[in-house]
């Protein structure tokens, strides 16, 4: 049993495995038989196995479909045969023996590899069947551990090996066997570990391209490829390819006497592998190898689902603690107060020892933390790592060489608010892990000596240490979503208190707003009262000056006042002292004009007002311009006789229309008198414009002006 994890020596050839040309072995298995044959012409170039003892002496420069006993231009027809790729052709039987056909392209040669069927082969029906049912299994699984024990058993049941194990690869390129099925004689594999090296780099990539391996008799002599021109070519989809002897020795020291391997791809990607051994020579008919194969691809997409609904059981989880934290961070206090209120529940949520805030000002724990000053050394170093996203780890001490202590596993999460950092800890788990044999291969310390097969597969215990359980890739991201949420909850602070502070202010504007009304409708008051007692003066002096041209002036002067007064009652009575509602206020005008006229005037008097909104001061001019006007109608249409008048007011768009029309004579003022000038002055201070147009009879004043000033 080791306690540590020893390296190989300095100067061993570790990579001796990897460089190995395992795709252009010069030979096959001899069980089978291999024709290359010249993609262009199909005929055969070179041929593998004993071609000549058990299908023809005759081959070399044969027509490969003659060899076959089928067309093989139509078995390629609409097929293009690529790397990976592989047609089946119609078994072929010779002297009583029955070979399945596969065709493989290698660059410019086609292959054709013929090996022994089954000699009483399933029919197709009842494969598929079988298929099925199996596929049913797989998604009663409750569970992916539970998934894999029904894989193995199937598998076993399928191939008939003594042993099948599912054996998957894991973040450092070793294997576990997670599920093995087994005969009760035989030692157990299950919950062993295989070192990466077991199973190197190109031999990964074949197991992708290439789904099935078999090797009925470890024992076998390699059939060369003849002639030896053609022994370099590429025979990585030929599943009669020759084995590494490095591979076959390491077979033989697992006292293993046949094997076949299924490849469980995942995503494109190499999730381990459904490894199959039996104590003596064993063939698996090409048949059973698609059919494993085909089950293999049902296995991955039920794995597949299995990671999956973990995986959304673990983020629904979060989810939910999550929700519950980022309501009480949104109502709590500032950022200290609210970790030391949540502190337990932010350590539970992402599965921690121990919990801290670390802040220029103070660090706030829970649970098993180490000292303040390594607290903040650990916050400062993490913070090295990464600008804003978490940083993660379950061996601090390979991040960091000169940490030391018990906290192995790390997530630290900066936050934008008072330069903060939250870390959650995990402590060190020394794990025991079972190999299957030293993993270590033993060589002499021969500089550049290569490594070579282990020779026991005895149970052998090493203990790990500096690691602590992993952060899983869903817990990384509740951590990232936790800080948007004390990120959101520092926004919502301060909005709160933007809108204190605004509610505030409002108040005190609501409340000046009224004092202002007040003093508004009160000054309003008071300048119509003494506005109503000019009136009463001008109304006295006209009286007192008798008829004639005096009497008259007043007599404009107190209507011109009344067109201001009115508009001093309407903003004492309403509450928008703003606006005004200028056919209100034109209809009271013009009732107030028809008091004073007299009686015979107001039967003349026509009056159609739209509702228009309008700012009080500009109603005050179209007042007073609509009294000067009236005036004028009374004074020159008919002579100082009572006569018809029509008054008008129209929206089009933005802009107003006030027409002031009688039947009269036709004529107004020479312009130059007081009232002229004045309703000049109204009519520029409008932006308007004013024009005198024939009535047929009579004359029609029309002002034209913009409702809103610009």
């Amino acid at each position: 049993m080791a306690s540590h994890n020893p390296l190989p020596g300095p100067g061993l050839d570790q990579t001796g495995c990897d460089r190995e040309p395992i795709h252009i072995p010069g030979s096959i298995q001899p069980h089978g038989l291999l024709l290359i044959a010249e993609a262009a012409s199909h005929r055969v170039a070179a041929a593998a196995g004993d071609v000549e003892g058990r299908l023809t002496p005759d081959w070399l420069g044969g027509d490969l479909s003659d060899l076959l006993g089928q067309s093989v231009p139509a078995l390629l027809e609409g097929v293009m045969i690529g790397p990976g790729g592989t047609v089946i052709g119609v078994p072929v039987t010779v002297d009583g023996q029955r070979w399945d056909v596969a065709l493989h392209r290698s660059g410019e040669y086609l292959i054709a590899e013929l090996e022994p069927a089954a000699a009483d082969p399933p029919t197709a029906g009842a494969m598929m069947s079988r298929l099925e049912l199996i596929a049913q299994q797989f998604e009663r699984a409750t569970d992916l551990q539970g998934l894999c024990e029904r894989a193995a058993i199937v598998f076993r049941g399928l191939t008939g090996f003594d042993r099948v194990m599912i054996y998957r690869f894991l973040d450092d390129d070793a294997g576990r066997v997670v599920a093995e099925d087994r005969d009760p004689a035989l030692g157990a594999f299950l919950h062993h570990h295989f070192p990466a090296s077991d199973i190197p780099r190109q031999a990964r990539a074949l197991y992708v391209r290439n789904r099935t391996r078999a090797i009925p008799d470890v024992e076998y002599e390699p059939a060369p490829i003849r002639p030896a021109e053609l022994a370099g070519i590429d025979l990585s989809d030929v599943g009669l390819r020759s084995v590494s002897p490095i591979h076959v020795q390491y077979l033989r020291n697992m006292g293993v006497g046949a094997s076949a391997s299924i490849s469980i791809v995942k995503d494109g990607l190499l999730w381990g592998l459904i490894a199959c051994h039996h104590d003596s020579p064993r063939l698996l008919p090409a048949d059973i190898r698609q059919a494993a194969a085909l089950l293999a691809t049902s296995l991955a997409r039920q794995i597949r689902a299995k990671e999956e609904a973990e995986a959304y059981r673990e983020r629904l989880r979060l989810r939910s603690a999550e929700d519950g934290l980022a309501l009480r961070l949104a109502d709590g206090p500032a950022l200290e107060s609210a970790v030391e209120r949540t502190a337990p529940e932010l350590r539970a949520l992402l599965g921690g020892d121990g919990f801290a805030l670390v802040t220029p000002r103070r660090v706030i724990t829970d649970g098993d933390c180490p000292p303040e000053d390594r607290l903040r050394d650990l916050a400062m170093r993490a913070r090295g790592q990464v600008a804003a996203d978490p940083f993660a780890t379950h061996e601090a001490g390979a991040v960091w060489p000169d940490l030391t202590g018990a906290f192995a596993g790390v997530l630290a999460l900066p936050l934008i608010e008072g330069d903060a950092t939250l870390l959650w800890l995990r402590v060190e788990q020394v794990t025991e892990v079972e190999w299957a044999g030293n993993p270590h291969k033993a060589v002499p310390a021969t500089p550049g000596a290569t490594l070579t097969p282990r020779a026991s597969f005895a149970t052998w215990t090493e203990a790990v240490r500096g690691r602590a359980r992993r952060w899983t890739l869903e817990e990384v991201e509740a951590a990232r979503r936790l800080r948007r949420a004390f990120e959101d909850a520092r926004r919502t602070r301060e909005l709160r208190d933007v809108n204190a502070v605004l509610t505030r202010t409002l108040a005190d504007k609501d409340a000046l707003l009224v004092q202002k009304d007040v003093l508004m409708k009160e000054v309003d008051h008071r300048v119509q009262n003494s506005l109503q007692l000019v009136g009463a003066f001008l109304s006295m002096q006209a009286r007192a000056a008798g008829p004639g041209a005096l009497a008259e002036q007043l007599g404009e002067a107190q209507a011109r006042l009344s067109a201001v007064a009115l508009v001093h009652r309407r903003l004492y009575r309403d509450d928008q002292i703003g606006t005004v509602d200028l056919s209100r206020y034109l209809d009271e005008l013009i009732a107030d004009m028809k008091a004073s006229f007299g009686g015979d005037w107001a039967a003349q008097m026509r009056v159609d007002l739209a509702p228009v909104l309008i700012q009080t001061d500009r109603a005050v001019n179209v007042g007073l311009i609509m009294t000067e006007l009236v005036i004028n109608a009374t004074k020159y249409a008919y002579a100082g006789a009572p006569g018809p008048i029509a008054i008008a007011l129209e929206q089009h768009r933005n802009r107003l229309r006030l027409i002031v029309a009688d039947e009269g004579t036709g004529k107004h003022g020479d312009n130059s008198g007081f009232g002229s000038r004045m309703m000049a002055a109204m009519v520029a201070r409008l932006d308007g414009e004013i024009a005198f147009l024939d009535n047929t009879p009579g004359l029609r004043a029309i002002l034209t002006a913009p409702i809103l000033a610009d």
